[in-house]
Order: structure tokens, then C-alpha cells, then sequence
């Protein structure tokens, strides 16, 4: 059998091909860009049977000259949720999906995509619906505007099964090329090192200080969801997270006792990590006012009705067996 994987050097991409390879599939055609060059190292960590740039990949696709694979799962975008440049946003996330969207179609090859929870804005209801879908930036609105065209187009009947999957804050293993768009988890399981504290914002949108709230999912638990969508051929847009809304704060946490844990020091209580500094609050950036989502969780109904039973790891879970893989990395 014969996998696409877009997005392949990418954090959820590179998951995705890891956990092909673990089900005994090394046929795996890679599609990514890689102008970041060390977004290599995601790919040699796996096995893929070739390799090809974004561009060159779209081209052929329209062209009607890639061969066809058991499967395409689509990760490849912009997720920079600061990227101002719309232009290039709505080519690279919407139109490039749509083009290979339609490829699959005509194809009958079954289509699994990234959505994203930045479709609802700042909306406090997180379910499949049109009604509380409001994004608050370009990246948000480019994966609203597929996740429409797929909803138009399953009103007429599908060729092949699409499942979009509304991907929530997910963290873990090969993110290391995201840059500021790195987890919460990623960025101060660095900063504890170097500094011997993490960095949190101070309370805002009526929240107090790094009780901010989302749903945080490993990246483990997201590759298993991607996984039912291809064994069960299932289609519809779905959520993607553990159903849970917990605190900055409980990351931070897990982050700083894991760390002291490693360095042979008791834990800590979040008022004693905030009194001895390691937890850390700063100014809410300017740049994000009307821009950030204080609150998420993932309405789950509609994947638990589709049959996944997929056990989601809490953030204590996720964030600990994160922090040891960085330790076991950093050696």
C-alpha cells in the first residue's frame, strides 16, 4: 500500500508518516518544502519511499500525473496564525486543498485533512457548525472557507471518503521547526533550562493570570484519530482534542516539577512555582488583542458518534512524556 503525506516534515505530518511506518507501510510518498532545511531531520527519522516539494507536488497533481496512492493525508499549510500576507495564505492553505481535494475525488482516494479550532474564533461553543464558526485571523478563515466547499460538496454525494479534522492546541515530538508557533510545552521546556523558570501571560479577557484556558492535545492521541478516519472510511468534519479545557497553567506546572523531577528536586504547588519564580507572568502582547482564543474545548459528540474511542492523555500525561522525550533528545 501506497500513502501520500503532505506536510511530511511538518510537526503532524512527520507523526503521521512515524506511525505509518510503525503499522508496517514504508511506501510513503513525503510532500513538504523545505526552505527551512532542518526540517529534514523529521524525515530521517522515517522511512518514505520519495520526496517531493510542494510545488512540484500541486503541479503533477494537476496535471493528472501522480500515481494513486492508497491515501492522501493532507497536513501541509501555513499555521503561522500571525501571518499577515492573505494572498499567500488563501493559495497555500484553501486553494492548494481544493485542487487536491478534487484530485482524490476523481480519483476515489480517500482524503483525510487538517482543519483547524481556529475556525471558531473566539466563539465559547466548539461544535461542527457554521453557526459558531467565527475566525479571528486569515489562517482561521482559509481552513473555514475548505471545510465549506467539503460541506457543499457532501450535499451532492462524494466519489471517495474526506474527513476534516478540526486540530485543537496539539503538542509533542517534531515540532522543533515551528519557531514561536512551537507548543506552550515546547518553548519553556527550553526556557526552564536556560533560565530556571518559564514564562506565562498574565491574566486577560476576564481570565487571571495563566488561567487561560485550551484544549491541548498530544500529538500521539492525534495521529490515532487520523488513523481511525482511515480504517473506518469515515467523512464529515470532526474535533480534534480531549474534549478537556485546562489551564496554562497546568503546563507550565507539569514542565517546571518534570524538569525538577530530572534534576532530583521535590514538586512544587503552583503558588510555591509562582513564589520561587519559576513560573513567571508577562505583559499580554499587544499584537494579539482581538486576535487570541482565551478558551477552547472541543465539542466531542460527533466524533464519539462516529465510533472513535480514542483515549485522550490529560495535559499532566501529554506534557510529562514530552518533557522526558526532550530530556532523552537533549542528552
Amino acid at each position: 500500500m501506497s500513502f501520500i503525506v503532505t506536510g511530511a516534515a511538518g510537526f503532524i505530518g512527520a507523526n503521521i508518516v512515524a506511525g505509518l511506518n510503525k503499522r508496517g507501510f514504508t511506501d510513503v510518498v513525503a510532500v513538504d518544502h523545505l526552505k527551512k532545511s532542518d526540517k529534514f531531520t523529521n524525515l530521517a527519522d522515517n522511512r518514505i519511499s520519495d520526496y517531493f516539494d510542494k510545488t512540484e507536488f500541486i503541479e503533477l497533481v494537476r496535471a493528472g500525473k501522480i500515481a494513486k496512492p492508497e491515501a492522501v493525508f493532507h497536513e501541509g499549510a501555513c499555521s503561522d496564525t500571525m501571518e499577515l500576507d492573505g494572498r499567500y495564505m488563501m493559495e497555500n492553505n484553501y486553494r492548494y486543498t481544493v485542487d487536491l481535494f478534487r484530485w482524490c475525488q476523481r480519483e476515489r482516494i480517500p482524503f483525510i485533512y487538517a482543519s483547524s479550532a481556529a475556525t471558531y474564533g473566539a466563539s465559547s461553543i466548539f461544535k461542527e457548525d457554521v453557526r459558531y464558526e467565527k475566525p479571528l485571523n486569515v489562517y482561521g478563515y482559509s481552513k473555514y472557507l475548505f471545510d465549506q466547499v467539503l460541506r457543499r460538496e457532501m450535499q451532492y454525494g462524494l466519489r471517495a471518503p474526506v474527513a476534516g479534522l478540526r486540530y485543537f492546541n496539539v503538542y509533542g515530538p517534531h515540532e522543533q521547526h515551528k519557531g514561536r508557533m512551537a507548543s506552550v510545552a515546547y518553548h519553556q521546556f527550553f526556557q526552564y533550562r536556560a533560565e530556571g523558570k518559564v514564562k506565562l501571560f498574565e491574566g486577560c479577557l476576564g481570565y487571571a493570570n495563566g488561567a487561560q484556558m485550551r484544549d491541548f492535545v498530544y500529538v500521539d492521541d492525534v495521529v490515532e484519530v487520523n488513523f481511525f478516519c482511515l480504517d473506518k472510511e469515515i467523512t464529515g468534519i470532526y474535533n480534534c482534542g480531549t474534549g478537556l479545557a485546562q489551564p496554562f497553567n497546568d503546563v507550565a506546572l507539569t514542565v517546571v516539577n518534570t524538569l525538577r523531577e530530572a534534576d532530583g528536586k521535590p514538586a512544587l504547588t503552583l503558588e510555591e512555582a509562582v513564589m520561587k519564580g519559576e513560573i513567571e507572568y508577562i505583559p499580554f502582547p499587544q499584537a494579539l488583542v482581538g486576535k487570541y482564543q482565551a478558551y477552547t474545548q472541543a465539542d466531542l459528540t460527533n466524533l464519539r458518534e462516529a465510533g472513535c474511542e480514542v483515549q485522550f492523555k490529560s495535559v499532566q500525561e501529554g506534557t510529562r512524556a514530552y518533557m522526558l522525550h526532550l530530556l532523552d533528545k537533549v542528552k
